[in-house]
């Protein structure tokens, strides 16, 4: 499947793009998130550390076990506060 991946805040100054088009065989976000890593040091120090990082799927906040399936956005961010 091929899924648009976003990337904000200080994850996108690690990974040096604010978006990927990917084509992944991946049926979980944690699936997802390792097959990233895999691309190469930049995914690594970005994704390295999912406690730091929050994923949306398809504007829907979601647990790194959450299944792929009909998915079409997956979103990387850091936690955000109020203020």
């Amino acid at each position: 499947m091929t899924l648009k991946v976003l990337y904000f805040a200080w994850l996108r100054e690690r990974i040096g793009a604010p978006r990927e088009d990917i084509e992944t065989s991946a049926a979980t976000v944690a699936e997802l998130v390792a097959e990233l890593r895999a691309r190469g040091p930049r995914h690594e120090a970005a994704l390295g550390d999912m406690a730091a990082v929050r994923v949306a799927l398809d504007q829907e906040l979601a647990a790194l076990d959450a299944p792929l399936t009909g998915v079409r956005e997956v979103a990387f961010f850091p936690p955000m506060t109020g203020g």
